[in-house]
């Protein structure tokens, strides 16, 4: 416990080091107790607090991706879940590193390389930083609301293409370790019937391969998306009882492999 301290403190300072530059004579110009200097929960407590807020953009209701750097940033299951954190946290305000790892249950230190990229490819920003104690404490925003995948970083001979996809395997990979990590605290309960009121919040698994024409995957796919957009049209609810729900929707067809001719050993078009 003392060494994780220990080394928040040093990250920290680190960070002061290189934010010096940007924050100026925070000490003198910033107000002690005044405007974002308020403590939030979890955040650090001290005397000597100063605060200097950054009026940034209002985010964008939706971020269209479409570059590669932005994608790279994407590739990793510990930066969607610090996006995912920060997005959540819109209606109530900036979050700082300490409490972006509280709510992750990670350890402070590992988020700040993270941070600085998302910072770096401007899907986050910091939006205040505020002196504790002699420590430069950083909060940091989101750029977006929420982030949508152009179709056209998919099409063949596109350079984006490979970083789309490991972006889609990342977020994957961050489902699977919070469905594990809900399962393992018994908060998942797949017995529960749908019908049933008085059960837990039902779930409901399925995965198979099924052969369809053309136009009946384009049909199912509509049929997909006008649940999804029936969803954000409804928006959150504001129900005592509401549970948090994720759903992870994967629908993809296979084009058919190229016939092989038996007597050249050759595709169509190919030559030998």
């Amino acid at each position: 416990m003392a060494e994780n301290i220990e080394n928040a403190e040093q990250a920290e300072r680190a960070e002061r080091a290189e934010r010096a530059e940007q924050v100026g004579q925070v000490g003198s110009a910033g107000k002690a107790g005044g405007s974002g200097g308020t403590d939030r929960p979890g955040s650090a407590e001290g005397v000597g607090v100063a605060d200097e807020g950054r009026a940034g953009p209002a985010p964008l209701k939706e971020r269209r991706v479409e570059d590669a750097a932005t994608l790279k940033a994407l590739a990793d299951p510990l930066r969607l879940a610090i996006l995912d954190v920060l997005m959540a946290a819109l209606a109530t305000g900036a979050l700082t590193a300490k409490e972006i790892a509280a709510a992750l249950d990670e350890p402070q230190t590992k988020l700040y390389r993270h941070l600085k990229q998302l910072e770096k490819a401007g899907l986050v920003r910091v939006a205040g930083t505020r002196l504790v104690s002699g420590i430069v404490e950083s909060r940091y925003a989101p750029a977006q609301a929420s982030l949508r995948l152009a179709p056209e970083i998919f099409a063949p001979g596109s350079p984006a293409r490979i970083d789309a996809y490991d972006a889609m395997l990342a977020a994957m990979d961050r489902v699977r370790g919070d469905f594990r990590a809900h399962v393992m605290a018994d908060r998942i309960d797949f017995a529960a019937a749908p019908d049933d009121a008085e059960a837990g919040p039902p779930g409901m698994f399925s995965h198979f391969t099924y052969r369809l024409a053309p136009e009946r995957l384009r049909r199912l796919r509509r049929q997909l998306a006008e649940i999804f957009e029936e969803l954000a049209a409804e928006g959150e609810s504001g129900a005592e009882d509401a549970v948090e729900a994720t759903l992870f929707t994967l629908l993809y067809g296979v084009s058919p492999e190229p016939v092989v001719d038996s007597r050249t050993g050759t595709r169509p078009g190919t030559e030998s």
